[in-house]
């Protein structure tokens, strides 16, 4: 613990992370205070400029948590307001397109009833209702270390100094971080959070479980003309460009005022270091079909972020002494339903209300162990689980079998789950992403074609449409374990990959007559965690620079 003074506060409960799981278990937490008379006191920390500022998803949402949450919804005016009105899912080949009959799709894969959202929106919603509850939500304070206490047992956090220069020195304006304190503290900050990973390894909550495993998705929001727009259309893809040994696909949302989410999620398990996602991407986007679509738009908005895909086999152990994790931290997507939101919000409030009955117990002078037993209890007798259950073998079957052969086989398993019939095995996940990736002398280059500055972009001129904010003079938030490992070991031996799985061109290569090195654009970062995830010697460490900083997505 750091021997720096510093303020504390202290609450009942502390979540970390204003996102959908995070939100969904404070307004749960004052719900259940409320109507059992106690008081309760809830802190959200929100490392972002704001309340959404850091949420990027597709995003088709299930409002089947938000209808247990907040009923009345509609007369409280969230922002769901497209209803999907048609599905469709394609095969893309280099020039054509074919279209797959929806009554093959399992019935799982049916959006009947689901909403087209911008889910930063419905974050800053959510926000609202908690702090219209009294949920104090504090925006700009990025959690930066665990408290425990001489037990070992979580009761807090420490947020980030603010105002050190690049050398990590205070300036005039140093203001260091504050401790806030609570009997039960809810880590809710998403994909490879660092708290997540530094917890992981203090209580070993990885240990019988299999590596987790990610995808990088990319999204950009375009206003296209009225006669292109199908309002609650909801179109996916597979193929090209991908080959058929490298996971991943496209979304395409109709909302809005002639808006439309145009998305693509790349597997970060493929093997090709000299494979480039965001090229990947902006590819797509040349296909006759998507060019068609979007003929004569504006490209509005552009961001990237990493999803947890390993399911239910991939979840650390739920719960350390004095709190749990929650929505994507631990990891809650569906990835053939390419949703998360609702079993995330789920997962919140679920562990709401174990820690609020630990609460209330310790009132009642009736101490308790500090384990929230009853979450993953929860969690494991909820729709969560049966929604997890049921497509868990289907990234595995990607992995092994590659996109058409696991496509298939995992189709065949999500039939016979609509059916009531579940397999008896639960297939593990043999490798991290990291450990996928092969020598760069050993697979074929890629030749990306130049960007037409119509359709297709290169990564400044994508970020420039990211808003990001980062002080220059501030310590370095991308942080190598080995200075030495780069150059000796990912430029000789992988042809430098950061390079290209980067979506925002923070890494580079830079050669000098001498020598070569990597230079660190940490003030492009817009926080993907790709770089933590991808890096094949694991040097890379993300950790969150001073809060407010990174991007600041507007409806995204």
């Amino acid at each position: 613990m750091s021997s720096t003074q510093r303020d504390v506060m202290n609450y009942d409960i502390l979540i970390v992370g204003a996102g959908p799981s995070g939100l969904a278990a404070a307004i749960r937490l004052k719900q259940l205070a409320e109507k059992t008379g106690r008081k309760l006191s809830v802190c959200v920390l929100e490392k972002g400029a704001e309340v959404g500022a850091h949420i990027l998803s597709g995003a088709v949402i299930d409002p089947i948590a938000l209808d247990e949450l907040i009923p009345d919804w509609r007369e409280k005016g969230a922002p769901l307001n497209t209803p999907v009105s048609k599905d469709e899912f394609l095969l893309l080949g280099q020039n054509k397109a074919w279209s797959i009959p929806h009554w093959l799709m399992p019935p799982l894969m049916n959006n009947d009833g689901n909403y087209i959202v911008s889910l930063g929106e419905v974050c800053k919603w959510l926000g609202q209702q908690a702090e219209d509850l009294g949920v104090e939500i504090y925006a700009g304070f990025a959690a930066q270390e665990i408290l425990y206490d001489e037990q070992q047992q979580v009761i807090g956090i420490i947020t980030g100094d603010m105002g050190r220069d690049a050398h990590g020195q205070p300036t005039a304006q140093f203001t260091p971080g504050i401790e806030i304190r609570a009997q039960y503290t809810l880590i809710a900050e998403g994909t490879r959070g660092s708290l997540t990973r530094e917890l992981e390894s203090h209580f070993d909550l990885r240990h019988t479980s299999s590596p987790q495993k990610y995808g990088l998705g990319f999204k950009e929001v375009w206003r296209i003309p009225a006669a292109q727009h199908q309002p609650g259309l909801v179109q996916h893809s597979q193929g090209w460009p991908l080959t058929a040994d490298t996971g991943g696909g496209s979304f395409i949302y109709h909302y809005g005022e002639q808006l439309v989410s145009i998305g693509f999620v790349v597997h970060l398990d493929y093997a090709n270091p000299h494979l480039s996602p965001f090229d990947e991407f902006q590819r797509f986007k040349t296909h006759p079909s998507i060019k068609a679509l979007l003929q004569d738009g504006k490209r509005l908005s552009y961001g990237a972020r990493a999803i947890s895909e390993g399911g239910l086999q991939s979840w650390p152990e739920l719960i350390f002494p004095g709190g749990a994790l929650i929505g994507c931290s631990a990891g809650m997507v569906n990835v053939p339903r390419i949703k998360g939101s609702h079993n995330a919000m789920k997962s919140g409030m679920l562990a709401a209300e174990a820690a609020f009955e630990a609460v209330c117990d310790e009132q009642r002078n009736e101490p308790q162990a500090k384990l929230l037993h009853g979450y993953p209890k929860a969690l494991r007798n909820s729709w969560v689980w049966r929604d997890l259950h049921a497509v868990r073998n289907v990234k595995p079957l990607l992995s092994r079998f590659g996109n058409w052969g696991g496509t298939l086989l995992g189709g065949m398993e999500m039939w016979l789950a609509a059916f009531k019939v579940s397999l008896p095995w639960t297939l593990q996940h043999q490798k991290a992403d990291h450990d996928c990736t092969k020598p760069a002398a050993e697979m074929p280059t890629i030749a990306y074609p130049k960007p037409d500055g119509i359709f297709s972009f290169d990564k400044l001129n994508s970020i420039s449409l990211s808003n990001i904010a980062h002080d220059a003079n501030q310590p370095c938030h991308l942080q190598l374990l080995d200075d030495t490992v780069p150059i000796n070991i990912n430029l000789a031996k992988y042809d430098a990959p950061e390079q290209r799985y980067c979506p925002a061109g923070v890494y580079e290569i830079v050669k000098t007559e001498d020598a070569a090195y990597l230079q660190i654009n940490a003030q492009n970062c817009i926080h993907c965690k790709t770089c933590d995830i991808k890096d094949p010697t694991q040097n890379i460490v993300w950790v969150p620079p001073e809060g407010g900083s990174g991007p600041v997505y507007s409806a995204m």
